[in-house]
């Protein structure tokens, strides 16, 4: 046998270049299959808006109940003394006559004496006037033109407050004629022109009222 024939058939190296190309390819290869493996990381989640405190509410308190006040006693009010009442006579007063003169004058009404009171009746110290009838010292009364040119006439009933001489204080028209001007000439002429006898209790003269009727009589 040949020696030819007795060699044994050799087998061809691979090639360097190839191998190194193939070991790269795989390396690339594991590292997309790892990277593609890992797990994705979560998405961030969105930033909260902080959201401002809500103010509380504060509850009112109901204000305390006020107690009921305390029960009022009444006590009923004394009543001051009684005053004694002074009695004060009284004498009816009628409407003297009077006539007309001539110039519209008219003549005084006949005096009557003075009222004289009993010791029992006598006024105290700051009593009140007495009431009684009165003289006249002197009366003049003047009819009023106007008066007379309208042709008014009545009557004037006075009450007349009488000092300790005779003098008018006061004078009120108690009742009227009718007519204002009568009425005014009347208060006014008493008060001005009239003397009266004064009031005489215990034998010393005091304040009285008097009622005296002014008569205005147009002439026939």
């Amino acid at each position: 046998m040949s020696s030819a024939s007795l060699a044994v058939a050799r087998r061809p190296h691979p090639d360097s270049a190839r191998i190194a190309a193939i070991s790269t390819a795989i390396a690339l290869n594991l590292a997309v299959i790892v990277v593609a493996s890992r797990p994705t990381a979560p998405a961030p989640l969105p930033t909260l808006r902080q959201i401002s405190p809500v103010a509380l509410i504060d509850l009112i308190k109901p204000p305390p109940e006020v107690p009921p006040p305390p029960d009022i006693e009444m006590k009923p009010i004394p009543r001051p003394p009684a005053t004694p009442a002074v009695r004060v006579p009284r004498v009816p007063v009628s409407a003297p006559a009077v006539v007309p003169t001539s110039e519209d004058r008219i003549e005084a009404p006949p005096a009557s004496p003075p009222t004289l009171l009993p010791a029992g009746d006598a006024p105290g110290v700051g009593a009140v006037p007495v009431e009684a009838s009165l003289a006249y010292r002197s009366a003049p009364l003047t009819f009023p033109r106007q008066a007379l040119l309208r042709r008014m006439q009545g009557t004037v009933l006075l009450r007349v407050l009488v000092d300790e001489t005779g003098k008018p204080l006061e004078v009120e028209v108690e009742r009227g004629s009718g007519y204002a001007l009568l009425d005014r000439s009347a208060r006014e002429q008493v008060l001005a022109g009239w003397q009266f006898q004064p009031a005489i209790v215990n034998g010393r003269a005091v304040r009285a009222w008097a009622r005296v009727p002014v008569n205005f009589s147009l002439r026939q």
